[in-house]
């Protein structure tokens, strides 16, 4: 049953012609469900995967440049930094906590690509088989630094996707700097 809403006091909205007043949501924990995650992940993947294509037009030496002001500062270890990250949260939510970041290993697009298909995959199947009940319960996992937060599954899930983006920014800064603007469309996709 979807969650009650209430109309809330504050500033109000134009939709069209009428006006809103915002929701809120006032049932106590919103559920999950692994359909629309994996539809997320696969709208967050599509667009970074354009992004990835793009980089293609950099040679070796602008794909590794690196540039001051960006805590990875280059494209390369941008893409790898997105991609391990991924796949350190999805090993944390599977009770395996894996945070090797070998970037060395990852000196091409094409490598990345690869891992990146490796990691969608993986998370993909991650999705398909946990229940919306699993996703949305809160439990102990051990991250970095041997700490262990109650953490939800599906907010670690959507935590990665949005990380995308983030960096996704960042690359594309990094593609104007280098005199080769990503094109446009490379937005989360409402299609």
């Amino acid at each position: 049953m979807p969650p009650a809403c209430e109309r809330s006091p504050g500033p109000f909205c134009m939709l069209g012609s009428t006006v809103h007043t915002p929701l809120r949501i006032t049932e106590e924990r919103p559920m999950y469900t692994s359909e629309a995650l994996l539809d997320i992940h696969q709208r967050s993947h599509r667009s970074f995967r354009l992004l990835m294509e793009h980089c293609r037009v950099f040679n070796a030496e602008q794909f590794n440049r690196e540039v001051e002001g960006f805590g990875y500062p280059s494209m390369r270890l941008q893409i790898h930094h997105v991609i391990s990250a991924q796949k350190y949260w999805l090993s944390v939510i599977q009770d395996r906590m894996n945070a090797d970041e070998d970037d060395a290993a990852f000196q091409t697009i094409d490598d990345l690509e690869s891992f990146c298909a490796e990691v969608f995959q993986e998370t993909e199947a991650y999705l398909l088989s946990t229940s919306d009940e699993v996703l949305g319960a809160r439990c102990e996992m051990l991250v970095w630094g041997g700490k262990r937060p109650a953490l939800m599954p599906a907010l670690v899930i959507l935590r990665t996707q949005t990380h995308i983006f983030h960096h996704m920014g960042q690359i594309t800064a990094l593609c104007r700097l280098l005199g080769k603007p990503a094109p446009p469309g490379l937005d989360f996709s409402l299609q």
